[in-house]
């Protein structure tokens, strides 16, 4: 026994490295990851719907964030516990998936997990529950295609009403009172570059420029970029012009060897100076001889070289970033050259005029492409500071992610907590109808629904109770698309109110949540090892200090 007094502990403790941390059993591991997850959709929940509330982020890199985008939210949180992670990731795969319904996922999930904590505290075994809710979501996804407004699933994108209704209560819950003047707008932006087969919609060519000054009514949408710099040199604005990109700059190139000139006499020195000259301007007039009146450069361009340009009557434009030049290229279809030379007919792009102009203090160069290739739009947003323009520019994103899915799957069901209400009547009918302990499940299931009309309502400052039993008592007497009318504080029918909810949206948040959580219920233990010596991976330099 001489050798066993150096072990540490017994059972587990012997088993593992000293500084590991061991969870198990319903009280240490489920109910602790269960309370995690609480605490994490308490802070989205208050942000679900138009009446939500702003929360305000400082990240790591002390970036302040005002939002009640519950992506940016839990993106910007970093989130340690490992079952909060979970949310976090459902609430990603939506926003990645659809790029609206976030806040719905990661609420809807805390708020089942709530629902499986009084059901554990009432003695039902976790796997009874798991198997309860897997029922239960696959009997919702059977109700919501039944909810499908008809006629809804075939559209026309290109017709802006349309596109509108559908895009409303997207941009309507993060941005609630300028739906009507966001709307349009997005809608423009996105049948502007609607390919012929919508399915291919590619959500990266709606581009948002963000100026501050103005107002949002001062906002448009440009047909082509709109770049955030002046243009260099004097040129400031040209009609019809050919391009000429050059990804590598415009600029006398050292060469590349190692090379020593020995010079003997003072013309030499002077010859040697002029044959650089020489060769910029022989390299710009070949430029300017294949017809392009404007070069973009992606680097630095050079003394020398612009003056040539200026002589030539060449516009300069400088993009540093590599994805706007690849944007750029895209818009006015030019193939960028890697060094200066003279480019082909095929390589250089079009555009109907590029121009500096100064909107509100700025000066930004706006490259017009009227006529055909409609590759590329952009919405020019104002306001008043940089977090609503920040917020404006979610909104217009989650409008733009929309439009993409309407695209794929146009089926529309009614907003406002009417559909919600709906599963919940229904799945309660359901769980009546089965026997075994899953029917407990069942019914807490349709009780979450409850959430969503709670919080709407909560978060507008009206009565939940009142609002949640006249809407039951709507819903029994047959009047499926009953929801909240937030302005007024009433219950009234949705059609009327013209506020829609794409189908995808509720399918994938729903099916996201519900999948998040039986992951999370299907936990009893948690082992965790040591964690590595030496710097952490997320900590700053200089950090080591007091979080307050």
């Amino acid at each position: 026994m001489v050798g066993l007094g150096a072990m540490p502990g017994y059972g587990i403790q012997s088993m593992l490295k000293e500084g590991h941390r061991h969870l198990s059993g319903l009280e240490e591991a489920v109910l602790k990851n269960i309370d995690a997850c609480r605490e994490l959709s308490a802070i989205t929940r208050t942000s679900l719907g138009p009446n939500g509330m702003n929360k305000m982020v400082i990240n790591h890199l002390d970036k302040l964030f005002v939002t009640n985008d519950a992506a940016t939210i839990v993106n910007e949180l970093e989130v340690q516990h490992p079952a909060a992670k979970i949310l976090v990731l459902a609430g990603r795969a939506q926003q990645e998936e659809i790029g609206d319904g976030a806040n719905l996922t990661i609420s809807f999930a805390g708020e089942l997990l709530e629902k499986a904590e009084e059901l554990i505290r009432m003695g039902l075994h976790p796997s009874e529950i798991i198997i309860g809710y897997t029922k239960a979501i696959s009997k919702t996804i059977e109700i919501l295609e039944d909810l499908v407004e008809k006629g809804s699933e075939n559209m026309d994108v290109r017709n802006k009403e349309e596109v509108v209704l559908r895009m409303r209560s997207a941009v309507a819950s993060k941005q609630f009172g300028q739906e009507d003047t966001l709307c349009p707008l997005v809608a423009d932006a996105c049948m502007q570059v609607c390919p012929k087969n919508p399915a291919n919609f590619n959500v990266d060519n709606v581009r948002v420029a963000k100026l501050v000054g103005g107002g949002l009514h001062n906002s448009t949408v440009v047909r082509g970029m709109v770049l955030k710099s002046d243009a260099v040199g004097s040129i400031k604005r040209v009609e019809k012009a050919k391009i000429a990109v050059f990804a590598g700059g415009v600029d006398t190139s050292a060469t590349e060897t190692k090379g020593t000139v020995l010079i003997h006499s003072a013309e030499q020195l002077e010859n040697y100076a002029k044959t650089e000259e020489a060769k910029v301007e022989e390299l710009i007039k070949a430029v300017a001889d294949s017809g392009a009146k404007v070069i973009v450069s992606g680097a630095a361009v050079g003394d020398m070289a612009l003056h040539f340009c200026e002589r030539y009557k060449l516009m300069v434009l400088r993009i540093s970033s590599k994805f706007e030049l690849r944007r750029f290229c895209r818009t006015t279809g030019a193939v960028a050259i890697l060094k200066l030379s003279q480019p082909n007919a095929d390589e250089l792009g079009y555009a109907d005029s590029v121009s500096v102009e100064e909107i509100g203090g700025t000066r930004v160069t706006v490259v017009k492409n009227e006529e055909g290739g409609n590759s590329v739009a952009t919405v020019v947003l104002r306001g008043s500071t940089d977090s609503i323009l920040d917020d404006l520019e979610r909104a217009v994103d989650d409008g733009v992610n929309t439009y993409k899915s309407m695209c794929r799957d146009s089926r529309i069901i009614p907003g406002a907590a009417a559909t919600e209400i709906e599963l919940a009547k229904r799945l309660k009918e359901f769980s009546l109808k089965e026997t075994g302990l899953d029917q407990y499940a069942i019914a807490k299931f349709a009780e979450s629904f409850e959430m969503v009309p709670r919080t709407l309502s909560e978060n507008a400052g009206l009565s939940a109770m009142e609002i949640i039993s006249s809407l039951y008592a709507e819903h029994a007497a047959g009047n499926t698309k009953v929801g909240i009318d937030l302005e007024e504080g009433v219950c009234k029918d949705v059609s009327t109110l013209k506020i829609w909810d794409l189908y995808v949206t509720k399918f994938f948040a729903l099916k996201y949540s519900a999948d998040a959580v039986c992951t999370v219920l299907r936990v009893d233990q948690i082992i965790m090892a040591k964690p590595a010596g030496g710097p952490r991976r997320d900590a700053q330099p200089g950090g080591g200090m007091d979080e307050d």
